[in-house]
């Protein structure tokens, strides 16, 4: 047997391995999320209700660190919400955003100090002490201010809310709060190592010198790459070939963004949306990439947020910790981004509703808690009180907005979405009209959505 006969069979293998896990976290994904809707709740509640049956905490049918299977769910999980944040940034309201980015900036810097603060406090009041105590309390605290707004946005999403003044809100001040969260625990890092205060202040400069440089190197970038999608959707408009490129480029700068200015990919991923969201193809764009998240990514990406937990080997002092800094967590960022929303002038319920959409935590808690745990500073431990965190605060997050839009429904977005709906109506039946005759390859499917 010569060796592709060999990479041909172990690629055959893993295939196999794969194939029963993504079964189970479809079909229970699909059914727990339909019943989901029946209760009235987010469709994603389910998704990830669905990931903590299967996993480790209740019947162990998929581990996600079995090497057969394990990586490749947590890759496709990966681009899941890469996918997710690219499918946000194009549905943004770029005159908006524009509009609140301080606010969005202001809101996002409470959601830094006050959680930071607040989780600092917590660790030190426990007396847990690993050897640099205060370093510790340090990186619970920015374990605490990591946001993971993809839950929120796909709650916004399906509640209808996603292009909202407050959908904005939360969607800037998530991205900015991972920004400000990577440079805090650089410096807690750099100034923890011992021997080595001199280099720390070079650290954190280099750190803000990449994330100004991806920035400006994306507003520039962007502003061509906008002009030639202007070009090429007036030569091509509606095909296929457009959300291809575009989430190709997509892909291409969320790497560069994890790779090269050591930003995380998600915001990598929103930054391209944010290029293609004025474009008149932006809507067309958006349902190409929902239709492979609603599919296969999107359930498999909430599954492994339950997937991922385990809740073995707690002994009642860390489980008393994990309570306490859930509580914590979640009211910290409520009052943080909540306050700073009222000040920015919001009303006391869209206030609330910025509060609640940026207490999730999720991969970057993960991410933030794998750093400190590299560098020495705090232990696996801490990981178990990560876990329930995540758990709450994901599960809670969309049942909490649910909530508090049937008490207070935004009328200004209804009345807009309304003439939205009107508007594609007539330019379906349009486009079906002028474009029918010259045999593009979408007229099928604007048909269909014509009848």
């Amino acid at each position: 047997m010569d060796i592709h006969a060999i990479q041909s069979y172990i690629g055959k293998v893993e295939l196999f391995r794969i194939l029963f896990p993504l079964a189970l976290v479809f079909c229970l994904a699909k059914f727990l999320g339909l019943c989901a809707r029946k209760l009235q709740m987010p469709q994603v509640v389910g998704e990830i209700v669905a990931g903590l049956l299967l996993g480790p905490c209740v019947f162990n049918l998929i581990d996600i660190s079995n090497p057969e299977y394990g990586l490749s769910i947590r890759t496709i999980a990966e681009i899941g919400v890469i996918m997710l944040m690219f499918s946000a940034g194009l549905g943004t309201n770029l005159k908006e955003l524009l509009k609140i980015g301080p606010v969005a900036f202001m809101v996002a810097l409470a959601g830094v100090v006050v959680p930071l603060g607040a989780g600092t406090g917590v660790y030190l009041l426990f007396g847990f002490d690993n050897g640099h105590r205060i370093y510790e309390a340090l990186v619970v605290g920015t374990i605490l201010a990591a946001t993971s707004v993809s839950i929120t946005v796909q709650a916004l999403k399906e509640l209808g809310y996603l292009r909202s003044k407050v959908g904005n809100t939360i969607l800037s001040a998530a991205i900015i709060d991972d920004i400000i969260g990577i440079i805090a625990l650089t410096f807690v890092i750099t100034i923890s190592e011992s021997g080595e205060k001199s280099g720390s202040h070079e650290s954190i400069g280099i750190i803000a010198l990449k994330v100004l440089m991806f920035f400006v190197i994306t507003v520039g970038v962007g502003f061509v790459l906008y002009k030639a999608f202007k070009w090429l959707e007036n030569r091509r408009p509606h095909t296929r070939t457009i959300p291809i490129i575009a989430m190709a480029f997509c892909f291409f700068l969320s790497y560069a963004a994890e790779t090269y200015f050591g930003i995380a990919d998600i915001t990598g991923a929103y930054a391209a949306g944010i290029i293609f969201c004025e474009l008149k193809s932006a809507s067309y764009i958006e349902q190409k990439i929902d239709i492979c998240l609603y599919m296969f990514f999107g359930p498999v990406f909430f599954s492994s947020v339950g997937l991922k937990s385990n809740l073995k080997g707690m002994n009642p002092s860390i489980i008393v910790f994990a309570l306490v800094i859930t509580v914590v967590a979640m009211l910290a960022k409520i009052i943080g981004c909540g306050a700073m929303a009222r000040l920015c002038r919001f009303s006391k319920s869209d206030s609330l509703k910025v509060g609640v959409g940026m207490m999730t935590r999720g991969e970057v808690a993960l991410i933030v808690a794998d750093k400190g745990i590299s560098a020495g500073i705090i232990t696996k431990m801490i990981n178990f009180a990560v876990v329930p965190l995540i758990i709450t605060s994901s599960l809670l997050t969309p049942i909490i907005l649910k909530i508090l839009y049937s008490i207070w429904p935004d009328n200004k977005v209804k009345q807009i979405q309304d003439r939205e709906s009107q508007q594609k109506e007539l330019t379906y039946t349009e486009m079906y009209k002028d474009e029918d005759s010259r045999g593009n390859e979408d007229v099928v499917i604007i048909k269909t959505k014509v009848k």
